[in-house]
């Protein structure tokens, strides 16, 4: 627009006075029916008098109206809100997860217009279409309207759940009435609605004859004019009427949000104490002459007991497959291997076959099912690594080109992870043949499943489409429901949270990394919330190829520290072979073990008095958690503030419902998380999330037994104990908590 073209600024008065804003908002029109209805089509608004004069404008015509929408059309919400169910993700296109007796937190936001009294029921739907059980659900923050609710299914299948609002006339009622009847407003009126209340309480089918005299006789003290309003108030609003109302309240305007799937799968999708071992070693010997001897299967399997004595309940085994030549790495990680190194048993097939093929070094099927027969004698399933990729050596290579990825000049690219590079392996594509490719998948996975592998640790799933995994976890979860997929995927939280959604039941996390105080207490509540309702998580200190500063620096204190901190963390923790010598020196600029296992044998001293006192403390810390269901839940976590920088406190309960003793189980866990530094610190102990809600809230009088489950130590506790925390001893309790008046010695 040229200078000239400018409209004149405003004068004085038009400041003071604009335009009339109707004429340049003729949307309004639209939602006034009544006027619109009255206005020719080109009628122009008025315009102020004082206006500056503008060149008149026409109106666009205003559309004709819809004929009057049904109240059909807005059943949706009904009278009574019920809105953010949870826990449900995308809109309820994937279920939530549990596992039989596991308590699920249900959520939602439940309201009405005005400010009238609402209930809000969760309900468990079964299998079977009918409804299994109800939660009242109770409101977190009194005026936020958001409730919750716990429900438990008792069996594996595919559950659903609900949540129901409705208006509560009586509670609403009795609200107002014991704020007017003191101030002496609408006396009359206010008794009369409670009495009508109880009338058409009493008048509800069902009811035993002596509850419809309670509600008779309430009725008629509210209308007794000869009472004090005071005791009239007290006919309708208290005693045993009350409390019939409470137990079955009359329900108005009730309404169902929509039914949200709950998949209930094995405990052991959820809990677990796993022992990760590459079999070659268990049993491999070196001499001078001949150099290493593979172990075997057969010698894993008589090495195994050592395992199930400290309490593990899943073997878990590294790649079993032939291994390949092109590009094999030497120790530790070196281009070029040596004659006699093994090779890392990542590096998948061979002339001697692929992942449906055992290496020749270690034995046979038959040796195998030998394994997993002696396994299972000693209380262990075995779970078996799925890594979907292939040496250059692999028989696919040569069969199924299109299974890779070409360069333009033909080669496939090895794969990378930077700054690793694995120049033995070739990752897989899905790209060219993504239904074959998912059909020999599939074949091979019932192949181990057919020799007794009940748990799958899959490597790097989030290289892999999101697609691939929904279908194979959907097919598994219809022929083997028993199967369990634990996702090994450290990469981007929306990526793991996804694996979990497309049905996988645990993941790896990023534990090992969460060191200082407010990173674990922080991470802790990440996995123990919703989140927990989907990715279970799996918590490991150390792993085959991880191998923090923290533990590099720390030594057999870090070791003990994140060994107490794991298996109290979450319901399934894990080791590697090793961590009972503390094996903590890094190969130089990496997070990976010196001398790692994955490029060599491994002989190891577990007679050594470090690895004794270490098999003591992780199996005191598994007969721990067999003992005690709280250890075996996930989101019943609470974290107790601390006066010291490096101590944390949380606790863990389990109500008495779900306890095979029928009394509620409570561990709290102090942990100092320091391996170097003896540390000092007060506990503020949360009483009502220790099942003492009712104590008082008194620092030095003792409230609790206090029954350290490490040195097996009873203290007396008040609300603020203190404790000394010494790294080079136990550097932490694991406190079983009960109230002084329910002690047992």
């Amino acid at each position: 627009m040229s200078p000239s073209q400018k409209s004149p600024p405003p004068t004085r008065r038009d400041r003071r006075k604009p335009p009339a804003k109707a004429a340049t908002q003729p949307a309004k029109a639209a939602t006034q029916p009544a006027d619109a209805a009255t206005q020719p089509a080109d009628a122009a608004a008025p315009v102020a008098a004082d206006a500056p004069t503008q060149p008149a404008k026409t109106m666009p015509p205003v559309p004709p109206l819809a004929a009057t929408p049904s109240p059909a059309a807005f059943a949706g919400i009904g009278r009574v809100a019920v809105l953010d169910v949870g826990p449900v993700a995308e809109g309820g296109r994937w279920p939530a997860r549990a596992v039989p007796g596991e308590d699920v937190p249900i959520t939602a936001t439940v309201f009405q217009e005005g400010h009238g009294a609402v209930g809000a029921p969760a309900v468990l739907v079964a299998p079977d279409g009918r409804d299994h059980s109800s939660a009242r659900m109770t409101e977190l923050n009194h005026g936020l309207a958001r409730f919750e609710g716990r429900l438990a299914p008792d069996q594996t299948g595919d559950w659903s759940f609900r949540v129901e609002g409705w208006s509560d006339p009586y509670r609403s009622w009795r609200h107002d009435a014991q704020i007017k009847i003191p101030a002496g407003q609408d006396i009359e009126a206010v008794f009369e609605v409670g009495a009508a209340l109880m009338e058409r309480a009493g008048a509800r089918p069902g009811l035993a004859g002596d509850q419809r005299a309670v509600f008779a006789a309430a009725a008629a003290g509210l209308r007794d004019r000869s009472a004090a309003p005071a005791a009239r108030l007290a006919a309708g609003a208290g005693g045993t009427a009350a409390g019939l109302m409470a137990a079955n309240p009359l329900r108005d305007h009730v309404t169902s949000s929509a039914a949200y799937g709950l998949r209930v799968t094995r405990e052991r999708a959820l809990v677990g104490n796993w022992y990760e071992l590459f079999p070659r070693s268990i049993g491999a010997r070196f001499s001078p002459a001949a150099g290493w001897v593979s172990g075997t299967l057969r010698t894993c399997a008589d090495g195994i007991g050592r395992v199930a004595a400290m309490g593990f309940d899943v073997l878990y085994l590294t790649p079993i497959h032939p291994i390949g030549r092109t590009f094999r790495k030497g120790r530790n990680n070196a281009l070029k291997a040596l004659p006699g190194d093994p090779g890392s048993p990542y590096a998948i097939g061979s002339e001697a076959g692929g992942h449906d093929a055992i290496h020749p070094d270690l034995g046979t099927f038959a040796d195998f099912d030998h394994l997993v027969t002696r396994a299972r004698e000693l209380g262990m399933e075995v779970a078996l690594d799925l890594a979907l990729q292939c040496s250059p050596d692999h028989p696919w290579v040569k069969d199924h080109p299109e299974w890779f990825a070409h360069r333009p000049d033909g080669s496939i690219a090895y794969a990378e992870n930077p700054p690793k590079k694995y120049q033995d392996i070739y990752p897989l594509s899905f790209e060219t043949d993504p239904e074959g490719l998912y059909q020999e998948i599939l074949r091979i996975v019932r192949l181990w499943i057919a020799h007794g592998v009940t748990i799958f640790r899959v490597d790097n799933p989030h290289t892999k489409p999101l697609a691939f995994w929904e279908r194979l976890a959907a097919q598994l979860a219809l022929e083997s429901p028993d199967v369990v997929l634990l996702a090994e995927a450290f990469t981007r939280p929306p990526m793991m949270r996804a694996l979990a959604l497309v049905g996988y039941h645990q993941s790896y996390t990023y534990f090992a990394w969460r060191n200082t105080k407010t990173e674990v207490l922080d991470y802790l509540q990440d996995l123990t919330g919703e989140l927990g309702s989907f990715m279970r998580p799996a918590i490991w200190p150390t792993t085959h190829d991880i191998l923090t500063p923290y533990m590099q620096s720390g030594g057999l204190n870090a070791f003990k520290i994140r060994a107490i901190l794991a298996a109290t963390f979450a319901p399934t923790w894990g080791i590697y072979s090793g961590y009972e010598l503390a094996e903590h020196v890094a190969r130089p600029g990496s997070e990976e073990q010196l001398d790692n296992e994955k490029y060599e044998y491994k002989a190891r001293d577990f007679g050594s008095p470090r690895a004794v006192f270490m098999s003591g403390l992780l199996g005191r810390l598994n007969a721990i958690r067999a003992a005690h269901p709280a250890l075996r839940r996930l989101r019943n976590v609470t974290v107790h503030p601390t006066s010291d920088e490096a101590t944390v406190a949380y606790s863990h309960r389990v109500e008495a419902a779900h306890c095979p003793d029928g009394a509620a189980d409570t561990v709290l866990v102090v942990l100092s998380l320091d391996p170097f530094n003896v540390r000092e610190s007060f506990i503020q102990l949360d009483l009502a999330a220790l099942g003492l809600a009712d104590a008082p809230d008194d620092a030095e009088r003792p409230l609790l037994r206090a029954h350290d489950l490490l040195s097996d130590t009873v203290y007396e506790w008040g609300a603020r104990p203190f404790v000394r925390l010494d790294p080079h001893a136990l550097p932490g309790h694991v406190i079983h908590v009960r109230p002084l008046d329910r002690a047992v010695s």
